[in-house]
């Protein structure tokens, strides 16, 4: 992509902090057979002084890109829609990509787009900050939403990553909307403008595409948990908790044993605090599972 003149300025007062005084001159070059976009556009910066211009660098899209980055704020925004679910793998990648990253952690949102924590960050976020995603589902699994979102996002001029789906950055559609085929001022522009309009709406479409793609993974996931509860219960398998039975969990009986063997309420000798020590269990825990014992609950 080639950078505009603001960015490059903003740049390039990050790079050159000594020229900083200077009303700076900016002068494009661009190399057709370059290999890539970072190759291919060359910014060279001029200062005037005694009435002469003078050249004092020239940075490349690499240049801008990383002084953009020192500029702007990175928010890596992390979520889990269930319990179950841990968040830290979104952390370690986030973190692994852009280390500087200010993590934005929502917990138990299931689909819906009414996130405190995000609607915090999305009114935050200013033009020029980043926002990065492990995926595009961690933004929305509302594919309708999601895509509003983005676009305006995009308009305010925030930069949207998505690591498992790098084709669909911001910069990337950025780049997909420039005009792929100069117009020559000719016959044919009008075939180019129809080529770089069909271009356009490619470049939309595949947004759309991904945030779809996104929902139904989520849609198909619910629905083979369904299945397979289903199957399950068909089989004669019990789903959930029997109800009126009570849920015992594994420290409980070699708890109970221990607190039987060793209290001198029972066949021991020891205290209750003691006892406690000795068992590794929490105070109300202890007392708890006493009880029971004394009542005869076993």
């Amino acid at each position: 992509m080639q950078y505009g003149k603001d960015d490059i300025i903003k740049a390039a007062r990050v790079i050159l902090p000594d020229y900083k005084k200077y009303e700076l001159d900016i002068y494009t070059t661009a190399d057709l057979v370059a290999e890539n976009e970072d190759e291919k556009y060359r910014y060279v910066i001029r200062i005037t002084k005694n009435g002469q211009k003078k050249e004092i660098s020239t940075l490349k899209n690499v240049d801008i890109r990383e002084a953009l980055k020192s500029l702007a704020r990175i928010y890596g925004y992390c979520r889990i829609s269930r319990k179950e679910q841990s968040i830290e793998r979104q952390e370690r990648n986030i973190k692994k990509e852009y280390p500087a990253a200010i993590l934005v952690k929502e917990a138990f949102t299931g689909t819906k787009m009414d996130r405190p924590e995000w609607n915090k960050l999305y009114k935050a976020v200013q033009p020029g900050d980043m926002i990065v995603f492990d995926s595009v589902s961690r933004m929305s699994r509302n594919a309708e939403e999601g895509i509003e979102t983005y676009l305006e996002l995009f308009g305010k001029g925030v930069e949207l990553v998505f690591l498992k789906e790098h084709y669909i950055d911001t910069a990337v559609y950025a780049e997909n909307m420039r005009d792929k085929i100069e117009l020559q001022g000719t016959d044919e522009d009008e075939i180019f403008k129809g080529l770089n309009n069909y271009f356009r709406k490619l470049a939309a479409r595949q947004i759309r595409i991904a945030f779809e793609q996104s929902e139904k993974e989520v849609e198909d996931l619910h629905q083979r948990t369904r299945e397979g509860i289903e199957t399950a219960r068909l089989k004669g398998k019990q789903i959930g908790q029997i109800s009126g039975k009570k849920l015992k969990v594994k420290i409980e009986a070699p708890a109970k044993e221990k607190i039987r063997k060793y209290s001198k309420a029972f066949d021991g000798t020891l205290n209750d605090t003691e006892c406690i020590r000795l068992v590794g269990i929490a105070r109300n825990t202890y007392y708890k599972y006493k009880r029971e014992l004394i009542s005869g609950e076993k």
